[in-house]
């Protein structure tokens, strides 16, 4: 009964990933129709590709006990191609300076990967001391994906405006590290559970900051409508009087 509760989970937990992972598709269709990444930050991308990468190599059998962690490798490496994906877009439609950026922070993500994976393959000689340092790097790449929707929550507090924070990604990002949390539990795997136990709350957090901020922005919007509107009527009115003018002359 253990085992298939796990399973079911974890399936559940699959496709709340997928959701996650496929969730920028909206934000990047909006990039490609205007050719411009505005002001999104593609740091969420790069951390979750970081995520991806850590934590398909923790579920291979070189690490995890034969496939005892399958679930994670099908998803994550699912994740891997469209993050990857997400950021040649991003890179393509961004500023040089944007670029430059991205670069800085994509180059030491792919060599801690690296890193992390040449380290547990020859340094530690059993599945164990592998699980420890991989799920160590994991966990700190898994909070900081779970969180990194929270880059823009300064700029949606100050601006009070939700434009640039996709909602989706921190609603998927909620139930996702809520599902794995639940999973980890219950393979007693706390590499699994921690970093999704400390996830889960940001993933409120985020929920909580975009429905206060949208709910003053609609409070706000008829205030705009009202000004809009009146602008235009002046426009009217002072184009009857300009041709009035005219005729008169």
């Amino acid at each position: 009964m253990g085992d298939r509760l796990r399973l079911a989970v974890g399936v559940m937990g699959n496709a709340s990933s997928l959701l996650l992972f496929t969730a920028p598709i909206l934000t990047f269709s909006r990039v490609i129709k205007k050719k411009s990444t505005e002001e999104f930050s593609c740091f969420p991308y790069i951390i979750s590709l970081l995520n991806c990468l850590i934590y398909s190599w923790y579920g291979m059998p070189i690490v995890s006990y034969k496939w005892e962690n399958f679930p994670l490798v099908t998803i994550n490496g699912l994740g891997i191609l469209l993050e990857v994906s997400f950021i040649i877009i991003y890179i393509w439609f961004a500023t040089a300076r944007s670029k430059m950026k991205v670069a800085a922070m994509l180059v030491p993500v792919i060599l801690l990967f690296c890193t992390t994976a040449i380290i547990s393959a020859f340094v530690f000689h059993d599945h164990h001391h592998r699980k420890v340092f991989v799920g160590t790097v994991g966990l700190v790449a898994a909070v900081t994906m779970y969180g990194s929707p929270l880059v823009v929550v300064r700029q949606v507090i100050r601006t009070k405006s939700v434009e640039f924070m996709p909602f989706y990604l921190s609603l998927f990002s909620f139930i996702s590290s809520s599902l794995w949390m639940i999973y980890g539990l219950l393979s007693h795997d706390m590499f699994l559970a921690t970093p999704n136990i400390a996830a889960t709350p940001l993933g409120l957090l985020q929920l909580i900051v975009y429905c206060i901020c949208k709910k003053k922005g609609i409070m706000e919007e008829p205030n705009k409508w009202d000004i809009e509107q009146n602008e235009e009527k002046s426009k009217q009115l002072q184009l009857v009087t300009d041709n009035n003018t005219n005729d008169k002359s």
